[in-house]
């Protein structure tokens, strides 16, 4: 068992702040003294159940907490999630029904037990316990917040000023997720920067209801790919936990040398010493960057598909990119081709390698797509019926069958 000040040190590796590292001293030296486990709180409202790397930076600390002996407990918002985390929003977000939050939620289970321990996790929802709050209740806990304090949230300021709706519903989200953490009795909450204002909420209601109040973990939204904006699905600078193994070992060698420290500072497992060891290393030039990102490649691949998978994504990758080869088990695509001619976007969408038609024309004008092994260069191309080998930027390959 590691000393409270070491678990300290563990705790606040790639961390942005504590609120209040004090507090959580204490509240790990009282740990340790009791032998009793911290509670570790944090929050998911499950609508979007397909998890990036950049999800994981939060399960992972919760991970490191786990492996420290505290008690995690991974709450899904099934509740909450109905109305609808109004953090970041220009508008008043559209609420999901139960049934989508429910199946985003055991989506959601399926990928985190990938990082976490099923055996010493706590799921929970919160709808146990904000369900059951009578009108009154919930009136009682709204009087212990002000518009005022509301509104110096950022984006409720910038909609006031703009004019733009707000929901009294969404004044509501911030201090039913600051209940969880008084349902919970939670010793500690993690969550994103952007969740700053939420997680102190739950703070402040604590006191209200006379517990201790909660330490406050605040993590970094993961850089993606391109290294500047938060990595996003919509963006496309993502790296899917539950993409192929060759897209995840791929996409990691493609991010820069400055991203990869941050990636293994966020992601990876190895310890504070062995990270220290790294950065040395890469900074005396006795470590080459590239290996340095081919071990986090294998890492990342390891952890949600397994060592074989590793090996196999590192062998393939090397023999397309080193010995200029193609991949084994390059998809075949049945299309229906269903006109004399069929413009080469339609059909990279519809055979999945490219999500839509503009990102088709946007990979075709960088000079990304081949055809044949022929580059195409213009995105008004059409092809005549017949059988193609389509490559879409540096890992994507597909085999075209005409109907």
């Amino acid at each position: 068992m590691h000393s409270p000040e070491k678990q300290l040190e563990i705790i606040k590796r790639g961390t942005i702040e504590i609120i209040q590292e004090r507090e959580l001293l204490q509240k790990l030296e009282k740990s340790s003294k009791e032998n009793k486990p911290l509670k570790i709180k944090a929050g998911f409202d499950p609508t979007a159940p397909d998890i990036h790397i950049g999800h994981t930076v939060l399960i992972e600390k919760l991970r490191q907490f786990q492996e420290l002996g505290h008690e995690v407990i991974f709450l899904i918002g099934d509740f909450t999630g109905m109305i609808g985390d109004p953090t970041g929003k220009s508008e008043t977000r559209k609420p999901l029904t139960k049934e989508d939050v429910l199946k985003n939620a055991e989506t959601y289970k399926e990928q985190v037990f990938k990082i976490l321990d099923p055996e010493k996790t706590k799921v929970t929802f919160n709808s146990a316990w904000l369900e059951s709050l009578t009108a009154i209740e919930l009136i009682k806990l709204q009087a212990k917040q002000t518009v005022a304090r509301m509104l110096e949230r950022e984006d409720f300021k910038q909609r006031f000023h703009s004019q733009t709706p707000i929901g009294i519903h969404e004044f509501i989200y911030p201090l039913l997720q600051g209940y969880d953490s008084v349902a919970l009795h939670a010793d500690v909450e993690l969550g994103g920067t952007d969740q700053r204002f939420n997680l102190l909420m739950g703070r402040e209601l604590q006191k209200e209801y006379a517990q201790e109040p909660q330490a406050i973990v605040i993590l970094p939204l993961l850089e993606g790919l391109d290294g500047v904006k938060k990595m996003s699905k919509s963006l496309g600078n993502y790296i899917g936990i539950s993409e192929q193994p060759k897209d995840i070992y791929g996409k990691t060698l493609s991010i820069s040398d400055e991203l990869m420290i941050r990636y293994f500072e966020l992601l990876s497992h190895i310890n504070v010493d062995e990270l220290n060891t790294l950065k040395a290393g890469l900074q005396s030039g006795t470590i080459h960057p590239k290996k340095a990102k081919e071990d986090l490649a294998m890492e990342l691949v390891e952890r949600y598909w397994g060592k074989e998978a590793g090996i196999h994504a590192r062998e393939e990758f090397d023999k397309v990119f080193k010995d200029k080869g193609l991949p084994d088990d390059i998809p075949v695509f049945d299309l229906a081709w269903d006109e004399e001619k069929i413009w080469l976007p339609k059909i990279m969408k519809s055979c999945g390698i490219a999500a839509s038609t503009g990102e088709a024309m946007r990979l075709i004008k960088q000079g990304a797509v081949t055809v044949n092994n022929e580059k195409v260069d213009s995105p008004d191309t059409k092809f005549v019926k017949g059988n193609y080998l389509i490559k879409a930027g540096k890992r994507k390959f597909v085999k075209i069958n005409p109907l």
